[in-house]
């Protein structure tokens, strides 16, 4: 086993820890980006000048009225902006634009000495719109050819001979829809300048680091002269890798500008109709199956809304491709990828990032044909599982494969699949009107960032005289438990009890060029650069201990804050071998950093190895379906993950749970409607509240929910052995999908294949009913923004 895998004698990793935070966050003391407004002194408000127009070229920008309104004390516009007017990455987002490219779009920002007169100042601002048309969906887009960005394909195999030989050949379509991220804070930032002209931020960022980079090319600084702080996140998912970065810049420039602090805080209906979503995709697809039901060949093409600007689009539609085969072999496949400009939110990140879009269009393949091939869907997907030595369509070698069997056979006996089922059917056979279902999906999630550069992290550690030690590393705490992980990976490599550990903010003064806390490799890479850095100490802390205690350092080992020589009675206390290390003059600091070995990725060709390992999980999902309105209840889940060896497993069981939940809210609730007429509010988003956009609550959990941990999966040339947890459980919910899929079915004949909308609503559901009572017609189904068409050629 390597160095990086191995836990030593009695380690802090694995032990069920709470939240680091957990005490705080319940009772009410944990501060957010937001909550320091109230310890800062003469703070002045931010608040946008939104304009309700889905597409224009801005004519006119009259400021003179806001700063007529008592408390206004400035209006901030493209003419302010020192440096570069852009919040992206991509040179493709300016702060202030000339051209309003959705409904809600922010041109201008206003400061007042309260909220309440930045807003009034904002109502009073006067634009002057010279209307564009514009392009709100999809479909539209498609038609009129409106896309940007890059458009990869991938490519193995021979395609028409894989089709030739298919036995069976389908083709179809899917349109699925986005999802909002709905974290509990929204995007927050706090800026102040100092006597020196330094630019210090408080942001509720995942990625402090680009953060910083663009509000110093905002400002038209330099990085060193721009210091960024991220104390804790009421949530991410995504949203807060690329979005918080102009909502930063603009409370630096208004500090920058006017001496003093700014915050800036978007109200929820701001937030929503100004940030971006999970990207909604439609497909085109057509897979041939040999006699046996097993994939031959598949062609496909994945469109992604990327709304008015590029954000994170390209690699999200990168990792759709990567995820398109899931857990089956696809022998030979033709794969094409492209990005939809439309003029809404620019979408971004959200868990998962591309992989769930890719995997539900297998999913929904699978679950679509397996009637159609006389096949149990559980059985279809057995059989196109990957076997050893098989690699993926890109041309990584699926290393565990049988860790695919491993926690599907084990879910089947968990959750007493074959009993169940029998009982489901005795059931279904006694109620007309109410039928169940149960079904069980499976999940390969690649880990790392698809751009290799990414793949690093860095981490500073620090001993005082005491012994108290105080780490810094530069991933981001969103509530996903990445600063608890890191407390137990420094008490396990330092070998001292966890109250000895203080884990400081995430700021860019401490750990630069960070990578964003994103990709589920937070764990990964911060915990092996902490853990860099606590091996560097505890080397140099061994060689005083040896001097000590009369030994080589190599026999000497430290376990729970004592040192000892092994075989040995002499031991030295942990707090006593510091304080003599630093009378020896030896340092008590050290630097961590971890690059990810073994990754290689060529963009263009679509080849290579981008991901260090695959994470896999099933899932078995029973429901109950109401024939007469579509309504439906989640009965029991059954789950088995695989974390490697857990860092914590209290941690990892919370976001495996918390996962599956969310991923259930996008498949079968959450369902974002725009105004798509031609009237005044076109492009306007109408679920813009709590009110109107349904999000999972206690009534959607599952009435019996079972996690476990694949366990004997200590993970290889990962941090102490384990596994990231943060994205792949978001898509064991395809088994709820698939179970409402079934439960649909039941009303119909034997054999009756039914095309389900995404987000499965009740509404959704019923229309799925009545197409399996007309004996599962093929052709459209659904509303005419879920429509999809399924075709034997």
């Amino acid at each position: 086993m390597s160095q990086l895998s191995e836990r030593p004698e009695k380690p802090a990793v694995g032990l069920p820890l709470p939240h680091e935070s957990a005490a705080l966050h319940v009772t009410g003391a944990a501060l957010y980006t937001d909550d320091l407004v109230h310890r800062t002194k003469d703070v002045l408000h931010a608040h946008p000048v939104q304009v309700m127009k889905a597409r224009g070229r801005i004519t006119a920008l009259r400021t003179g009225p806001a700063l007529a309104v008592p408390g206004v004390v400035r209006v901030l516009t493209g003419a302010d902006v020192p440096g570069v007017n852009d919040a992206g990455m991509k040179h493709d987002e300016p702060l202030f634009p000339d051209e309003v490219q959705f409904h809600g779009h922010a041109v201008a920002w206003v400061l007042g000495e309260t909220l309440e007169a930045a807003r009034l100042g904002a109502a009073a601002v006067e634009v002057e719109l010279d209307e564009q048309p514009s392009v709100v969906t999809l479909e539209e887009a498609i038609a009129a050819g409106s896309f940007h960005g890059a458009r990869p394909e991938m490519l193995t195999g021979d395609v028409e001979a894989g089709f030739a030989d298919s036995a069976h050949v389908f083709t179809g379509e899917f349109r699925f829809s986005d999802q909002e991220h709905f974290y509990l804070e929204t995007h927050a930032a706090l800026a102040h300048v100092d006597e020196a002209g330094q630019v210090f931020v408080q942001s509720s960022t995942q990625h402090p680091s680009e953060t910083q980079e663009i509000v110093a090319h905002v400002l038209g600084l330099h990085s060193h002269e721009v210091t960024v702080q991220c104390l804790r996140m009421g949530g991410g998912f995504g949203g807060k890798e690329m979005q918080p970065h102009g909502f930063a810049a603009v409370a630096a420039l208004g500090a920058k500008l006017t001496g003093r602090p700014v915050r800036l805080r978007l109200n929820r209906t701001q937030d929503l109709t100004m940030s971006g979503k999970r990207h909604g995709f439609h497909a085109e697809w057509k897979i041939g199956f040999d006699a046996e039901g097993r994939i031959q060949a598949l062609d496909a093409t994945l469109t992604a809304d990327g709304g008015w600007s590029l954000d994170l689009s390209e690699p999200v539609v990168a990792r759709a491709l990567c995820h398109i085969d899931n857990t089956y072999w696809i022998p030979n496949a033709h794969v094409r990828g492209r990005i939809a400009k439309t003029n809404k939110v620019s979408n971004t990140a959200f868990r998962g990032f591309g992989g769930p879009q890719g995997m539900l269009v297998i999913e929904d393949i699978m679950g679509r044909c397996a009637p159609l091939l006389g096949l149990d869907p559980r059985e279809l997907r057995e059989r196109n599982f990957y076997r050893p030595g098989q690699s993926t369509p890109y041309g990584q070698q699926v290393r565990q494969p049988e860790r695919i069997s491993a926690v599907w056979e084990q879910v089947k006996e968990n959750g007493r699949l074959a009993d169940r089922e029998r009982e489901i059917a005795a059931f279904n056979a006694a109620h007309p009107h109410t039928k169940r279902a149960l079904a069980l999906t499976g999940v390969k999630f690649g880990i790392s960032f698809n751009l290799t550069a990414f793949n690093q992290g860095g981490a500073l550690v620090l001993i005082y005289k005491d012994g108290s030690v105080l780490i810094n590393h530069g991933g981001t705490e969103m509530g996903q438990g990445l600063h608890t992980k890191m407390i137990q990976v420094a008490a396990t490599s330092l070998g001292i009890p966890l109250h000895k550990v203080r884990l400081a903010p995430t700021r860019t003064d401490k750990v630069p060029n960070s990578s964003a806390t994103a990709a589920s490799a937070g764990a990964d890479l911060n915990g092996a650069a902490v853990k860099n850095a606590c091996e560097q100490l505890r080397g140099r802390l061994l060689q005083v201990a040896a001097t000590q205690l009369g030994a080589n350092a190599s026999d000497v080992r430290i376990v729970d804050g004592v040192a000892r020589v092994v075989g040995g009675d002499k031991e030295l206390a942990w707090d006593d071998l510091v304080r003599t290390a630093y009378f020896q003059r030896v340092q008590l600091s050290a630097a961590g950093f971890y690059r990810t070995e073994g990754l290689h990725w060529d963009a263009k060709s679509f080849r290579g190895s981008p991901f260090k390992y695959f994470s896999h999980g099933a899932a078995a999902a029973e429901v109950e379906v109401d024939g007469f309105t579509g309504a439906y209840r989640i009965r029991r889940v059954d789950i088995v993950h695989d974390v490697g060896d857990s860092l914590s497993p209290m941690i990892d069981i919370g976001q495996v749970e918390g996962g599956f939940v969310q991923g259930a809210g996008w498949l079968t609730l959450e369902d974002m409607r725009w105004d798509t007429g031609d009237g005044p509010a076109r492009g306007r988003l109408l679920t813009q509240a709590a009110s109107t956009y349904k999000l999972p609550s206690f009534s959607e959990m599952p009435e019996e929910f079972n996690v476990t941990l694949l366990e004997n999966a200590t993970e290889e040339g990962a941090v102490y052995g384990s596994k990231a947890v943060g994205e792949p459980p978001l898509m064991l919910a395809f088994s709820v999908r698939e179970a409402l899929r079934q439960a649909a079915a039941a009303f119909g004949p034997a054999g009756a294949s039914v095309e389900l909308a995404s987000p499965a609503t009740p509404e959704a559901v019923y229309w799925a009913v009545e197409s399996a009572r007309r004996g599962g017609a093929r052709g459209v189904s659904g509303t005419p923004a879920d429509a999809s068409v399924l075709s034997n050629v």
